[in-house]
């Protein structure tokens, strides 16, 4: 059986940063993490320059 759960990450240097961000966090509280599925990727903008690279993403693990 597997599960999946929505996050959301943001990085100063890129959206691939930002979704290892967010599975080195998810791995923290759980096991067997087997996929992540980037839904949607966003950018914060400052003086026309991107600052912050934003993604949603889904999870997913087995579950024991």
């Amino acid at each position: 059986m597997v599960k999946v759960i929505e996050v959301m990450a943001q990085s100063k240097k890129s959206w691939e940063h930002a979704a290892q961000k967010a599975v080195t966090k998810v791995s923290k509280s759980v096991r067997n993490i087997k996929s992540i599925y980037i839904q949607d990727k966003s950018a914060k903008i400052q003086n026309n320059k991107i600052v912050k690279y934003r993604i949603t993403a889904k999870i997913t693990f087995v579950v024991d």
